[in-house]
């Protein structure tokens, strides 16, 4: 072998040699959402059948179960669940009030012992969600894994941190919304905005108003193809669905699990046809309605000058309230076309009676009182911006989904407020530009969801 060659193959081995130290040294934690502070250090803990996981207190169980599940599920590592901590190789589980922020954490990976340590069980679980992302990504029967030693610091920049899911359009059943919050979790996101009726469908059981499922959750046909397009185009088979309050209930325990909370939305006192369909007394006009079956606008509302609305949508409220134990309850309060309004003696004669000057303070009317009859449940009232028209309840807060201006104008007004502006926060809008089904008429890559900050300039 000649001297060139010699000289070739050294260089290769060398070059192999640096280039796996190089990924040795610097195997990277990839950790999604990206922490505050992470270092890697020297050494790894090693993951085996040996390994405990140690929960002292009450608080850490359910997210000790849910770590020692994954690890037996995706590796089939039996670890298990203990009170107290052996000499060596163990994941503690505790909290500190040494940690600022409620939902914050501190994970240390070492050689013989992994802790997870924050303010609350919520910091705790996402530490674990930190920790499940270290380990390896390949899902297969294994004796034993290695985990990379590091320190990890994090907390939330947003208390808020919400995925909305219509089912009211299009019925998702229970295995997907599981999938979900499973994603959800992953991602540290903590809100589930649940939301559950619509024009084209109603999709909550209501004891007292069986006829809302019975009739509010069906439609004879659904719009197909683009609803500018001449003639339209129907599937003409008969679709729908709902939860049952047993099967509400699951998804509610299933999210506290992963420490998501569940906000449900019931819409009023527009896009309300479903329920319309079912119950068209609250009305302005008596009906008969059908269910929607394109998208869009309708002019069909809750009437807001009937005393039968108002005791109607308690009524629904109260079945609401006992199955979502979170504070809030989101009402919907958008695009409500005022049209019935202005020719029903109704709602005029309330407007009459309340000194109020036109319908867009008849709507805030309607909301106030709503917002009145949650407080005293012990509830807090969110809606979309348009709930700003005509007067906004003094305790509300405010979603901002038209762009950011409906939120800057809450935040001034000292209002808590959400951001979801439809740029770049809808993901039903189109986020290619070849060959994508059916979507809403916008474009919103990854790119724009990845750089929105929902904090604009005008704000502090």
């Amino acid at each position: 072998m000649n001297q060139f060659i010699k000289r070739l193959i050294l260089v290769g081995l060398i070059f192999q040699f640096v280039i796996g130290c190089n990924v040795k040294t610097q195997k990277d934690i990839s950790i999604i959402p990206k922490p505050v502070s992470q270092k890697q250090k020297r050494g790894e803990f090693t993951l085996g059948q040996n390994t405990k996981i140690i929960a002292e207190s009450g608080v850490l169980e359910m997210s000790a179960n849910f770590l020692q599940n994954y690890i037996n599920e995706k590796y089939g590592i039996q670890v298990a669940v203990a009170k107290k901590a052996p000499d060596k190789n163990f994941i503690q589980l505790y909290l500190t009030d040494t940690i600022e922020n409620k939902e914050g954490y501190v994970l240390k990976v070492r050689d013989n012992v992994v802790e997870i340590i924050g303010k609350t069980g919520a910091g705790v679980f996402y530490g674990i969600q930190t920790f499940m992302q270290m380990l390896p990504s390949l899902a297969k029967q294994q004796k034993q894994i290695k985990v990379q030693a590091a320190d990890i610091e994090d907390f939330p920049q947003f208390g808020w941190r919400g995925q909305h899911l219509d089912v009211a359009r299009h019925f998702f059943s229970l295995d997907f919304i599981k999938n979900m919050l499973e994603v959800m979790a992953i991602h540290k996101l903590n809100t589930f905005h649940w939301h559950l009726t619509e024009d084209q469908g109603w999709r909550m059981e209501i004891k007292k108003y069986p006829k809302l499922t019975q009739i509010g959750a069906w439609r004879d046909s659904t719009l197909e193809g683009y609803i500018t397009q001449y003639p339209r185009k129907y599937n003409r088979v008969k679709y729908g669905g709902f939860y049952t309050q047993e099967e509400i209930k699951e998804i509610v325990q299933y999210a506290k699990e992963r420490n998501i909370r569940v906000i449900p939305e019931i819409e009023m006192p527009g896009h309300s046809l479903a329920a319309l369909a079912a119950y068209p007394e609250v009305s302005c006009t008596g009906g008969p309605f059908n269910v929607a079956t394109e998208w869009g606008v309708f002019e069909d509302v809750y009437c807001a000058g009937k005393e039968k609305t108002f005791e109607f949508l308690e009524n629904i409220l109260d079945e609401v309230i006992q199955l979502f134990p979170n504070e809030y309850i989101h009402i919907g309060g958008d695009e409500v076309l005022k049209t019935r309004w202005e020719s029903c003696e109704d709602c005029q004669r309330r407007i009459h009676e309340e000194s109020l000057k036109n319908e867009d303070e008849l709507q805030s009317y309607f909301i106030k009182r709503i917002e009145k009859y949650l407080h005293n449940k012990g509830k807090k009232l969110i809606g979309w911006d348009e709930i700003i028209e005509g007067g906004l309840p003094e305790r509300a807060t405010v979603m901002s989904w038209r762009g950011m201006d409906g939120g800057i104008k809450s935040a001034k007004s000292h209002h808590h407020t959400i951001m979801a502006p439809w740029s770049p926060c809808y993901f039903y809008l189109y986020q290619g530009k070849y060959e994508e089904p059916i979507a809403a008429d916008d474009y919103v890559p990854l790119s724009a969801v990845y750089n929105f900050h929902p904090v604009p300039d005008e704000l502090s």
